[in-house]
């Protein structure tokens, strides 16, 4: 960081190094998986309403690890 204070996320608590380590590793690993998601959408005939229910599947598991990580306080 670049010396400029952080100021916390409403409902999240402060986060070590290593778990903000963790939600990069997860992001990160998100990032690589819309790419493959996005080459099968793009595929000429493919089942597409199953790959939009697996996108959306996708972002929902890797929502739920950063969460698993960051235990937000609030809804």
């Amino acid at each position: 960081m670049s010396g400029i204070p952080v100021t916390p996320v409403k409902g999240y608590r402060q986060l070590s190094k290593d778990e903000l380590t963790l939600i990069d590793a997860i992001k990160t690993k998100a990032e690589e998986v819309r790419e493959l998601v996005e080459r099968v959408q793009f595929t000429t005939d493919i089942d597409g309403r199953s790959a939009s229910i697996a996108r959306t599947e996708l972002q929902t598991g890797f929502m739920w690890l950063v969460r698993a990580v960051a235990k937000p306080t609030t809804f």
